[in-house]
């Protein structure tokens, strides 16, 4: 799945249509259809174009004030608009030495997702924020042991897990040995997808 900027979403989604990659986007609104809101834009106008994901509780919207009430009416209505939901999750630096990691990816699981919402529709991605961009990764068994948890807590959410991704400073040289990691079953790549050459090299790398 890749997840353009809003105003290349139409033209990726008709390139790739009939083709193995999807197009999805980076965010999604908290209202439905056509609000007020300037230069809102909610899943229905991203489904209209094409969007078959949306990526929502990325740490950069949070940041800007997606609260856990605004993130969990915005999976909502994506999934109502018949998008499927990659719903990111992560402890800043200050929380992780505080050990309280697990503390606050279960804050965010039991306030953003619910029973209610189609499991089979939703991925989670746990992105410490600690680690985006900064080149400092968790280690095999912490990260391990992270996705286990999270799992666990989404067990409890929806008696099954959805696939958990892991996002974070990943490379083509450490993506060797995330690949080998339980628990995690995908990627979202970000800083490094800007470049063409080391996100071909994550792709080949994983596959060797």
């Amino acid at each position: 799945m890749i997840a353009p900027p809003n105003t290349l979403i139409k033209v990726f989604s008709k390139y790739f249509e009939n083709k193995k990659l999807i197009i999805g986007s980076q965010n999604s609104y908290y209202k439905e259809k056509f609000s007020s809101d300037t230069g809102a834009i909610s899943p229905y106008m991203l489904k209209s174009v094409g969007a078959k994901y949306a990526i929502i509780g990325h740490s950069d919207n949070r940041k800007e004030g997606d609260t856990d009430k605004i993130l969990r009416e915005k999976v909502r209505l994506a999934l109502k608009n018949n998008l499927k939901v990659i719903f990111c999750i992560g402890e800043n630096n200050s929380q992780k030495k505080k050990n309280k990691t697990f503390k606050v990816l279960r804050s965010q699981l039991t306030k953003g997702l619910i029973r209610k919402f189609n499991r089979t529709k939703i991925v989670v991605a746990y992105e410490p924020i600690w680690s985006i961009g900064s080149g400092k990764i968790p280690s095999a068994k912490e990260l391990s042991k992270t996705a286990d948890y999270i799992k666990k807590v989404l067990k409890k959410i929806f008696k099954k897990s959805p696939a958990v991704l892991y996002g974070g400073s990943v490379d083509g040289n450490n993506i060797r040995i995330f690949k080998e990691i339980n628990g995690i079953d995908g990627f979202l790549i970000g800083g490094a997808s800007k470049s063409s050459k080391k996100f071909i090299d994550i792709i080949k790398n994983y596959y060797r």
